[in-house]
């Protein structure tokens, strides 16, 4: 009787780990399905990323830049001198 009920039991752990086993392949197997898909979204991604750093790059070059100043529709705007930047000073506030 006890030899049937450890047979029992280790087929039961037996199949328990088999069942494991298979669940953890499938999550591979269905992580492995959704892989093409990602790398296609993150592949989109730095090529807007990359078309996004070129079009930055072309607005903040220095010579269309001074191009934009010599505009009318930007003739209003002028650097301000030193006396009329006005400074706050940095006060750290503490708790006391």
């Amino acid at each position: 009787m006890m030899l049937v009920v450890r047979l029992g039991l280790c087929v039961a752990v037996f199949g328990w780990c088999l069942f494991s086993y298979l669940d953890k392949q499938n999550e591979l197997t269905q992580l492995k399905v959704q892989l093409p898909d990602l790398e296609r979204h993150l592949a989109l991604i730095q090529e807007e990323n990359r078309r996004m750093v070129c079009e930055l790059e072309t607005l903040e070059n220095p010579a269309r830049l001074i191009d934009l100043v010599h505009r009318p529709e930007f003739g209003h705007l002028k650097h301000p001198l030193l006396r009329e930047i006005l400074t706050v000073p940095e006060v750290i506030f503490t708790c006391e």
